[in-house]
């Protein structure tokens, strides 16, 4: 019997940490870009692939605000999801962080076809911090894990090709100020999950857009993809396979044996690598991930798709550590096949002016005899077996009868994102057929750029609190360039004009602002950043000390948004003290924080470098001791071991052994 396809919310109840307030302090040093290829590098490359790796990257997170407010502490908490079901597949969706497909169930077998997390426990790898693992995430905007990990988008019913529901997904870009969609279906009595996506770029200048779509899925597979040769980042040592991190080459690698092991197979592979298939054109674009007896999951799209990509996180310790640090105990561990618009993700695609670019993928299971063998064999009987149950033919149709409906306007809503594509839309008086973002979703953030927008003039706030987001593209600056000069509007414009690059500008504006501005603590913060990256440190340092005393002689209460400024104040406070031999006032600090905020892992790491700096490494080495979890680590930050040497050294704890590269003794370590 054929059971008519459904959407239908659901709640799912999974330990999880909750992701805390955002850092109310703006982004303002540099995006620390260590996808990053040196210029003679380039010339190896081909025309396009050296164009694109060239061409405009992220240079700051601005307007985005770092998600780091998140702990270690999981409890049961509920988490909103929307599930797709036909007789044949059900699909999990997680409006509320990210649309990420969570978990995509062939009902004939029972069987899981993706890595599905049973924890949600955020970790520092989107750009601007909190990201989770597994299931299908949708990555836009520029290279790395996009701000929207964690974030609401918009979602609704939508007339599905030929007849029924489809799941629209959609938000607001604002790293490139795109929007964009995510429609997701399933076909009457269908083993695939089709997606079709749409990027737009509404203004009238191109701009560049980055897309993958990233599947996690169990790590004992065989990866498989049409291609014999990859390419593979590597770092200025030259060793293979360490993580993306360290590059600043690519290098072309044989598929699928490379330094005389096959990296189809992931745990072959002993420390993190990313391999970029290079399929060569023509050629259909799919990539799969089979067990033993050659069953798994299937991803395949139309061709505008290009890329496809296996990453590995390694069987070395420091690969271990962190899968274990994005899960919990007795947990698989999982790889990641992915696709994208370009050959690797560290190139960015020209999106013209008033254009669009739009393409159809389809994930399902595969079932075939098992994947061992020779490369091109078990690739062409793969590719065959694709075609029998999902032909070429049969996705490129799809994909003209989804167009026909991308532009339908959406039904019941079933979630809502943030407001500033409504900001965004009120102020170009856009038309997006299909993807409304109506004034309804206007809320507190984007209260006062609506009133800017309406009178030319930026509202100053009624009762002291941390100022709130910055709206940094030309046009936003434009206006407050133009607005009268109070010190909150000089403080915002400081800030645009700094992401513009006139950071000369932005000191005079912050300056000015100084003379009148009830609330010094955010400008002279502004102004510490400044002077840091002038390498002016120690006037960094004394800024630092004046900008904690205004807050903390402000601050109204121990609530979220005060508590979260103090700590991320404190924090960068007591960093630029200890740098410049100060830790008698690094010390005051500290002890105004909070008690909870110094109970943090990132605060105890903190704790332990000032006391290292006061002269009392026996009770830094105690704070190891007693244990702590830094729960923003970023991946390739080898900070924990470097503050261990200070405090005694010797062999590095496993609950702190992050390092995902070979130490230059080349023992492993």
């Amino acid at each position: 019997m054929v059971i008519v396809t459904t959407i239908r919310r659901e709640v799912l109840t999974l330990p999880a940490a909750e992701l805390g307030p955002d850092n109310p302090l703006p982004p303002l040093r540099p995006l620390d870009e260590v996808h990053h290829i040196e210029d003679r590098d380039r010339q190896d490359l081909p025309r396009d692939m050296a164009r694109q790796v060239g061409y405009a990257p992220l240079h700051s997170l601005l307007p985005v605000r770092i998600r780091d407010g998140y702990g270690r502490t999981r409890e049961p908490r509920p988490i909103d999801a929307l599930v797709l079901e036909n007789d044949r597949l059900r699909a999990t969706v997680l409006p509320g962080l990210g649309g990420r497909v969570a978990s995509l169930v062939h009902r004939p077998t029972g069987r899981e076809l993706l890595y599905r997390n049973p924890v949600l426990q955020p970790a520092n790898f989107a750009l601007n911090g909190a990201w989770f693992s597994g299931g299908i995430e949708w990555n836009i905007g520029a290279t790395g894990h996009t701000p929207l990990s964690c974030a609401p988008l918009h979602a609704a019913r939508v007339p599905a090709p030929g007849g029924g529901d489809m799941l629209r997904l959609w938000e607001w870009d604002r790293l490139r100020d795109l929007p964009f969609q995510i429609d997701l279906w399933l076909p009457e009595g269908s083993d695939f999950l089709l997606v079709g996506v749409r990027v737009r770029n509404p203004h009238e200048h191109p701009v560049p857009t980055y897309w993958w779509s990233n599947i996690a899925v169990p790590e004992e597979r065989r990866v498989l993809a049409p291609a014999t040769e990859a390419w593979l980042p590597h770092c200025l040592n030259g060793v293979g396979g360490a993580p993306i991190g360290y590059e600043r080459g690519l290098r072309r690698v044989p598929v699928p044996v490379y330094d005389g092991v096959d990296r189809t197979y992931p745990p072959n592979s002993t420390y993190a690598a990313d391999y970029f298939y290079e399929v060569p054109d023509g050629r259909r674009r799919w990539i799969a991930a089979l067990d033993e007896h050659g069953e798994g999951l299937v991803q395949t799209s139309t061709d505008v798709l290009r890329g496809r990509k296996l990453f590995v996180w390694g069987s070395g310790p420091g690969g271990r550590r962190w899968q274990r640090w994005l899960t919990e105990p007795g947990t698989g561990g999982y790889c990641e096949i992915q696709a994208g618009l370009a050959r690797t993700q560290l190139e960015h695609v020209r999106l013209e002016a008033e254009s669009e670019v739009a393409w159809l993928e389809a994930y399902g299971p595969l079932a075939g005899p098992p994947p061992a063998g020779e490369w091109d064999t078990v690739v062409r009987r793969t590719e065959a077996r694709l075609e029998a149950v999902l032909p070429r033919a049969e996705v490129e149709a799809a994909h003209e009868a989804w167009r026909a409906h991308a532009d339908a306007e959406p039904g019941e809503i079933l979630a809502t994102g943030s407001g500033w594509g409504a900001l965004e839309v009120l102020h170009g008086d856009l038309k997006l057929p299909g993807t409304p973002f109506p004034a309804a979703t206007l809320g507190e953030a984007q209260a006062p750029w609506r009133e800017l927008l309406r009178t030319g003039t930026f509202p100053e706030p009624r009762r002291a609190a941390p100022p709130g987001q910055t709206l940094v593209a030309p046009h936003w600056r434009d206006m407050l360039e133009t607005a009268p000069a109070t010190p909150l509007t000089e403080y915002h414009l400081g800030v645009a004009q700094w992401h513009a690059g006139d950071r000369a500008q932005a000191v005079r504006s912050w300056e000015r602002a100084l003379e009148l501005a009830p609330s010094l603590w955010p400008l002279l913060r502004c102004l510490a950043v400044a002077d840091q990256e002038s390498e002016h440190h120690e006037r960094a340092a004394e800024r630092y000390v004046e900008a904690f005393d205004d807050l903390c002689a402000e601050r109204r209460d121990d609530g979220e948004r005060w508590t979260a400024a103090t700590a991320a104040l404190g924090r960068e406070a007591i960093e630029a003290l200890l740098r410049v031999g100060r830790p008698a006032d690094a010390r005051a600090v500290w002890e105004r924080l909070h008690p909870a905020t110094r109970a943090r892992g990132r605060f105890r790491l903190i704790e332990a470098e000032l006391l290292l700096a006061e002269g009392r490494p026996e009770q830094a080495r105690a704070v190891f001791d007693e244990g702590f979890e830094v729960a923003d680590l970023r991946e390739g930050d080898e900070r924990i071991g470097r503050v261990w040497e200070r405090a005694g050294g010797g062999d590095l704890p496993e609950r702190y052994d992050f390092r995902m590269r070979p130490s230059p003794r080349g023992d492993g370590h």
